[in-house]
């Protein structure tokens, strides 16, 4: 069994995804446009989401690899609202000057919650929640 997170960007995906490789050193691993995927066959079933008129550009999926896991993405109904609530993606770096960069890059344009510093469970530890409002927190764990 594989969970992986799934993060709707309600229009700012592509936006989020040029961040995230400065910020993490992300990859895209695959990416469709909303224009890119088949008709479909019969109609849409009662309640389902379809792309909007003007959203053809947007992305319907992406998959992006930050280091060893695959995090997939969507600008959802372009709402302009991302909303991340009840949970953060927890990042592991090996030491205190990786915590730093990768901190302080999270937290540009963002908010920070918990400033990155030293804990009784680890040499750096901190919150942040990114320009988009999700919330990340990053750690180095003691060997």
């Amino acid at each position: 069994m594989l969970v992986q997170p799934y993060l709707f960007f309600e229009g700012r995906c592509e936006e989020a995804a040029e961040f995230y490789k400065r910020a993490v050193g992300a990859e895209v691993v695959m990416m469709m446009r909303f224009k890119e995927a088949p008709p479909p066959e019969s109609p849409p079933p009662e309640g389902a989401c379809a792309p909007a008129a003007g959203t053809e550009e947007k992305i319907m999926h992406m998959s992006m690899r930050i280091g060893e896991t695959v995090v997939m993405m969507s600008d959802g109904r372009c709402t302009g609202k991302p909303d991340f609530q009840g949970f953060s993606l927890s990042v592991t770096v090996p030491d205190v000057a990786s915590a730093d960069r990768v901190f302080n890059a999270l937290a540009e344009g963002g908010q920070v919650l918990m400033p990155l510093g030293k804990t009784f469970y680890s040499p750096r530890f901190g919150m942040t929640a990114d320009r988009f409002g999700l919330m990340w927190m990053v750690i180095v764990l003691e060997s």
